[in-house]
């Protein structure tokens, strides 16, 4: 703290120890970071006692010139005022929920005889807006349903009770063709519009069980009434919601009013999915990018999610499904199923939000390639611990069948992808037997050896597949050609997955869904396929010359004609010899059927 303003130490000496929320401003006098505490003099003075780990945290104490607070209730009280002061400021170095786009809503009109239309603007004037929906065919596919069921007008006519009684207006042609009751000429009165858009209201909420409860009621009376022409009609709409209900409904019906949040996390994104469920149907969807910036744990980043989003649809359920437990200021039951239907709704939303992120992934490929993988190569940098980008990567892997015919296989990755050109094969020479730590010792002597000679670059990464054994044997190797040290090298066990490094006794865990433990199974498994082709030839060709090209008399163009027609030795072994004779002639025929046969 010494090298601190007197100002800002006065600050941090008189903090009060109570929640609040603590805002950091520039040298201009902005805001640059807004954030929570539950005790503000122990976070706040946190950020300057120690030397930050984060770069990006060193970045933000450095341009810190002042600091205000706002001391709360609780700490619940906090994060609700964080979020706000987040939303109006904006400030640089907070996460942000993003969207692409603006998303479609469902507006009820505030006005006599309400339309009901999709919209991108809702504006605060008294109507009722249902969204927003991330999926427009979903939006529409309700509006259909809607006005399949219902005679709802869709004119902007000022249907006011007075301009109707004066007989200001007529009907149009949406009344001839039945898509409307013609309230313009005073045919349908307001109370019995009134009852339509209550129903079509729940059915936009979801609450399809209290719509289906009515018609049929309505279809029982109008049955009992003996007016089965308008019993066929309720009927008819009964089965097109009945036929919508059977394609949304994913769970337990039971389960009502309920939001779900799940999130899936990067390096420096996070993918935040929500489904809203009403009587076990998802009757909204909305996924939304969050951008880290100090490194917030998902914790975090969820728990701002959650209260941005409902905020923003103005949900008020009672109870939130999430993937771990969370603080959060709403009278509300939270759940962390970890199996049933509730844990098959959690797992919908997590394969949603990560449906969207390889849909961001994807596009950020195509876009712009080369910063895609600058950003992939950053992220191996620092999860490997590594002084330079890994631009080149060298993976080996050893193969051999009960200890014959051992070869051994490289591949080589170029930002972060297949370079086949500089793939190589390398038959054993020095080891005999089923030694897989001799032979890696072996191949990587031989690789770097030849490409010092050749002064050649060496690669930034060395990938050995195995665990201690191969990379200790690999290290040997490079250790005798002055390398070691000046090249990183890893191993990788397939069991768990775990990357050993030279004298760790401690294995690193990556994420299983990283973009560097992806990369480096990637290596292995090219690797090892590279590998294991070589190897089948190899064996073919050892097979062919120790069984046939070991008869006195037959060559290998005898052996590889033989093979050809009888695709293995134990057809050729069981073959006549006059089956032999139209493929390789008599005397080599004979000599071959004299061979097995003596045997």
């Amino acid at each position: 703290m010494k090298d601190l303003s007197e100002s800002l130490m006065a600050i941090l000496k008189t903090l009060p120890g109570k929640p609040g929320v603590y805002r950091y401003y520039d040298k201009t006098g902005k805001i640059i970071y807004v954030g929570k505490a539950k005790n503000l003099k122990k976070r706040v003075s946190s950020y300057f006692n120690k030397e930050p780990e984060s770069g990006k945290v060193r970045v933000l104490v450095k341009k810190i010139a002042d600091i205000q607070y706002i001391i709360t209730e609780t700490e619940l009280d906090a994060l609700l005022l964080e979020n706000n002061l987040i939303k109006k400021h904006q400030p640089r170095y907070n996460i942000m929920l993003k969207d692409d786009k603006t998303f479609p809503w469902i507006c009820i009109k505030k006005e006599s005889f309400p339309r009901v239309f999709s919209t991108r603007h809702p504006i605060n004037d008294g109507s009722e807006y249902f969204g927003p929906y991330a999926s427009v065919k979903m939006m529409k596919t309700l509006l259909d349903i809607t006005r399949q069921l219902y005679p709802i007008r869709t004119c902007n006519l000022n249907l006011d009770q007075k301009n109707i009684d004066k007989g200001k207006y007529k009907v149009c042609l949406e009344y001839h063709l039945g898509n409307c009751l013609g309230p313009c000429e005073g045919l349908q009165t307001l109370e019995d519009y009134q009852i339509t858009i209550d129903q079509v209201r729940a059915i936009i909420k979801g609450n399809l069980n209290e719509v289906i409860g009515e018609l049929q009621k309505l279809m029982m009376q109008f049955s009992g009434n003996m007016e089965f022409e308008k019993a066929q009609q309720v009927k008819e709409k009964l089965e097109i919601l009945e036929r919508y209900k059977s394609k949304s409904t994913i769970v337990n019906p039971k389960i009502s009013n309920v939001d779900v949040f799940s999130i899936v996390a990067d390096s420096d994104t996070a993918y935040v999915n929500f489904l809203r469920v009403v009587q076990g149907s998802v009757v909204q969807v909305h996924t939304v990018e969050v951008k880290k910036k100090l490194d917030e744990s998902p914790e975090e980043m969820l728990q701002f999610s959650v209260v941005d989003l409902r905020e923003r649809f103005g949900n008020t359920s009672g109870e939130i499904i999430l993937p771990f437990e969370l603080e959060l200021p709403f009278d509300v039951k939270i759940t962390v199923p970890q199996r049933g239907d509730k844990k098959q709704l959690l797992d919908l939303s997590e394969r949603n939000a990560g449906y969207y992120r390889l849909e961001r992934i994807k596009q950020q490929q195509w876009l712009d390639p080369e910063k895609y993988a600058n950003k992939v190569l950053e992220r191996m940098k620092e999860d490997l611990r590594m002084n330079e980008l890994p631009v080149t990567i060298e993976c080996f892997d050893n193969s051999n069948f009960q200890g014959s015919y051992p070869v051994a296989s490289m591949v080589q990755f170029v930002n972060g992808k297949p370079n086949k050109k500089e793939y190589r094969h390398f038959n054993i020479k020095t080891v005999e037997g089923p030694n897989d730590f001799a032979s890696m010792e072996e191949i990587i002597l031989r690789r770097y050896g030849r490409l010092l000679n050749e002064e050649k670059p060496l690669p930034q990464l060395i990938v050995v597949d195995g665990g201690k054994g191969q990379l200790s044997s690999a290290v040997k190797s490079l250790k005798k050609l002055n390398l070691y040290g000046k090249v990183t090298i890893i191993g990788i066990a397939k069991k768990l997955e775990e990357l050993y490094y030279p004298n760790d006794p401690f294995p690193l865990y990556l994420d299983k869904k990283s973009e560097t433990l992806r990369i480096i199974q990637q290596l292995r498994d090219e690797a090892h396929r590279f590998g294991i082709t070589h190897h089948r030839k190899r064996r073919q060709t050892g097979t062919l010359k120790s069984e046939l090209t070991s008869i006195p008399g037959v060559g290998e163009m005898t052996a590889k004609k033989l093979l050809w027609k009888f695709k293995s030795v134990k057809n050729i072994s069981k073959a006549n010899e006059k089956e032999l004779i139209p493929v390789v002639g008599k005397s080599s025929a004979a000599i071959v059927y004299q061979y097995f046969h003596n045997k």
